[in-house]
């Protein structure tokens, strides 16, 4: 019978590591030179006689006997980190069992991949699943769909342009889909509507999004163009709340898409008329190349707990600081161990973010001390 397996923070820490592919083994075939050249005989043996077979069927004679064992699919392990503010089910009395557990083992039923449970310091739920890729795949769509809590956002696009989403027997859709752990709903060929509608974490409708506005760029009829930009350096050319990269936009009426933090990619793309794009394109590689000349890095050890503190509802936090210094903080991944914040900035500006974001955590620190006591 099934069971869903509760770590502790010891026995978790070793898998926080995030994907974790097991070894494959490959049977090999031995083989020595020889110095002669092989005879007709030699290099095709006569298959065995039926009773010569029949008595050493454990062991073929010649060549023939030799065989290579297939080689077995690989078993990975991933992470998942539910926020605590994103958790459908927050009875820490009843953490591993109740309705949380009935999911889990719904979905082990269900996909194949195995589920391990721990509660993270922040009280998020991590949940480690093993298993091959596509069962993690699935495994991983369900605990979004079953286990968090759903926003929904929408994206416009040319409709002619809906059916590469779609792509061949709606294959496309359902890759995108998995991958990103939403449910991606696309307006009827009858219905006039271009907004396609994303549901899910808020991570993964950034990241359904980004796909979406890329298959959209690749069918634009208008010029288009791809632009690298370090990926420390994005939240400069976006600027807080989005604004600057909005300004760009609507003053080129080009079409600029920037990777979402949540995405690990450097391109920004460009969709629009070839004279308006070149100076979208322009003033984008400006604020590209006087940011990397002015500005520096510094460090700072942060608990894990209290990042998203930092971060604020919906990033606003990072937004703050931004907006008021000038200065980018970066966080790391949920998933990952890393305590260290880097702030990126004009020397003359870090001390002041510093202070933005040391406030931060000492506030988080009071309300917790008010929440215990």
């Amino acid at each position: 019978m099934s069971s869903v397996a509760v770590l502790t923070q010891e026995s978790f820490a070793e898998h926080r590591s995030g994907l974790v592919p097991q070894q494959i083994k490959v049977a090999t075939l031995n083989s020595e030179e020889e110095s002669d050249p092989p005879t007709y005989k030699d290099a095709f043996p006569p298959l065995p006689e039926k009773a010569a077979c029949l008595e050493s069927a454990q062991e073929p004679a010649g060549a023939w006997g030799n065989k290579i064992r297939p080689i077995k699919a690989s078993v990975i392990t991933q992470v998942f980190h539910v926020p605590l503010e994103e958790r459908k089910y927050k009875d820490m009395n009843q953490f591993g069992e109740g309705e949380q557990a009935k999911i889990c083992l719904e979905i082990m039923q269900r996909t194949g991949a195995h589920l391990e449970l721990s509660l993270a310091k922040d009280q998020g739920l991590s949940i480690m699943v093993s298993g091959k890729l596509d069962a993690v795949m699935k495994a991983r769509k369900d605990i979004v769909a079953r286990l968090q809590t759903q926003a929904s956002a929408t994206v416009a696009i040319p409709k002619e342009h809906h059916r590469f989403v779609i792509g061949k027997n709606g294959e496309k859709l359902q890759d995108l889909e998995l991958k990103t752990a939403t449910k991606i709903q696309i307006p009827r060929p009858d219905d006039p509507s271009n907004q396609i509608k994303i549901t899910g974490t808020k991570e993964g409708i950034e990241k359904a999004r980004h796909e979406v506005l890329l298959i959209s760029a690749e069918q634009d009829k208008r010029a288009v163009e791809r632009l690298e930009v370090e990926k420390a350096f994005h939240p400069f050319i976006a600027g807080p709340y989005n604004r600057l990269v909005g300004e760009i936009m609507q003053e080129t009426g080009t079409r600029i898409n920037i990777p979402p933090p949540s995405v690990n990619r450097t391109e920004i793309v460009f969709t629009g008329e070839k004279e308006q794009l070149a100076q979208a394109v322009a003033r984008i590689k400006k604020i590209y190349e006087e940011k990397k000349k002015k500005t520096t890095t510094i460090a700072v050890e942060v608990k894990k707990s209290q990042h998203k503190y930092v971060i604020g509802p919906k990033g606003n936090s990072l937004q703050e600081i931004l907006e008021r210094t000038g200065v980018s903080v970066e966080i790391p991944p949920s998933d990952s161990i890393s305590e260290t914040v880097i702030l990126r900035g004009e020397p003359e500006k870090l001390g002041q973010a510093l202070t933005e974001v040391y406030a931060k955590v000492t506030a988080s620190e009071h309300e917790m001390f008010s929440n215990n006591s």
